[in-house]
């Protein structure tokens, strides 16, 4: 899912029974055939982006159609407790955009209608979609919850500038390789590498990553957490110690939340970012194509690909229809609808994201470099994160356990494997126990 969002507190637990006790067609419940609500996710540089991308293939929903559908575009910050809400109260949309990374917690809810055989069947059919964005739409052997909408993953952007003035000849693709160039471009008030330390999703996302690479996978089996495991503590003190004993990422990173370590890199102040959707975003800050590079995000050594050489979560947005809503045939022509070649072409090519429809993907809009990258990472080497129901507590605890500890590093305050387990520990203390 994009990393741009914020998880839900631990107050509020995801094992909610669903109360349909309201219709769906928008929070007024006052549905009719001829009208559906949506809840779109903020996937452009502002809500009102979002609204100029979006409101067209609406109306040319409508006119297709003959069904009007009213749009509300949610920050990140506030999308996943608006859902959360709406499951327990019913008061909520026909249609909305989940982080991929929530499907299996919002599934545990009730609230959303599975996508079976027959709800597959209507949209076009479940074959039409990638196999690596199926993997991140519910738990495993259920019906999905939702189906795949924009795909999306993790590569390393360089500031060709930054590095030609560094003299760094070839861009990172190893750990040992980003701390050696990050070393050379951390003069001068300029850093090598830039993280959002208080993006609690980010930092889940990259500590996943670097789990995967030290053996570790944060949940056992059965579900249960295991945050303090060897490999989940080497992965999370890894990742800190780029500022904390590297020195390539600059204490004021540690603070930084949404979108915060674009402006540097575009600025030329930081040479190398972690980043998914770089044709949109980049753009947004002023940064031509020709600024900019982009490889596989790093490995320990060798090649990406899966167990640990994983580099990457398969990041995305999925698209889900509420089980109360009271019109659910106009619902599922709508997903298929935003589901369909042409408008997976439309809308991905516009987000800078990989349509999770293989139709799609052969528009010879999508033959970029830059893209090929996210498209081989997400057939080989990037990973589902775990699709278990108390997956949103895990981005909140653990995520701020990384920021906490980030915070630390800023203040010069050591950062040991004994001060990493014991903040894993306390983290793991705060999940629902089994």
């Amino acid at each position: 899912m994009r990393r741009i969002r914020a998880a839900v507190t631990g107050a509020v637990t995801l094992s909610l029974a669903f109360t349909a006790t309201a219709c769906g067609g928008g929070e007024s419940g006052e549905a009719t055939p001829k009208t559906l609500t949506y809840w779109a996710s903020n996937q452009g540089s502002s809500l009102e982006v979002d609204k100029k991308v979006l409101q067209p293939e609406l109306d040319r929903f409508e006119q297709e159609t003959g069904i009007k559908v009213k749009l509300e575009v949610i920050p990140w910050s506030d999308l996943l407790n608006r859902i959360l809400t709406a499951a327990t109260s019913g008061q909520g949309p026909d249609v909305l955009n989940i982080g991929n990374t929530w499907s299996a917690s919002l599934q545990s809810t009730g609230a959303l209608l599975p996508f079976d055989a027959k709800n597959f069947d209507s949209i076009g059919g479940k074959d039409r979609f990638v196999d690596s964005a199926l993997g991140s739409t519910g738990t495993p052997g259920k019906d999905p919850a939702a189906v795949p909408l924009y795909s999306m993953a993790y590569a390393l952007y360089y500031n060709k500038q930054m590095f030609k003035d560094a003299g760094i000849a070839k861009p990172p693709t190893t750990w040992d390789e980003v701390i050696a160039a990050g070393k050379k471009l951390s003069k001068g008030g300029k850093w090598g590498l830039g993280v959002e330390g208080s993006n609690l999703s980010n930092n889940i996302h990259q500590v996943f990553a670097l789990g995967k690479q030290h053996g570790a996978d944060f949940f056992t089996a059965d579900g249960k957490a295991d945050f303090t495991s060897d490999g989940a503590v080497a992965a999370v003190k890894q990742y800190v110690d780029l500022m904390a004993t590297q020195k390539i990422v600059a204490p004021g990173n540690a603070e930084y939340a949404q979108n915060q370590s674009l402006s540097d890199f575009a600025k030329n102040k930081t040479g190398m970012v972690l980043w998914q959707t770089p044709s949109q975003t980049f753009a947004s800050q002023g940064m031509t194509p020709e600024e900019w590079g982009v490889v596989p995000a790093p490995v320990p050594s060798g090649k990406p690909g899966a167990g640990r050489q994983t580099n990457s979560m398969v990041a995305g947005i999925n698209m889900a229809v509420f089980k109360n809503t009271k019109n659910l045939d106009g619902a599922l022509k709508f997903v298929k609808f935003m589901t369909s070649d042409e408008e997976q072409v439309i809308l991905n090519k516009t987000y800078g994201s990989v349509p999770p429809v293989k139709g799609a993907q052969k528009d010879p809009s999508f033959a970029d470099p830059s893209l090929d990258v996210i498209r081989e990472t997400l057939a080989s080497s990037a990973a589902a994160l775990p699709q278990v129901p108390e997956e949103s507590q895990f981005e909140t605890v653990v995520g701020t356990a990384v920021k906490e500890l980030f915070a630390d590093a800023a203040a010069g305050r050591p950062v040991t494997t004994e001060s990493v387990r014991a903040k894993l520990d306390k983290a793991q203390q705060q999940m629902p126990k089994k």
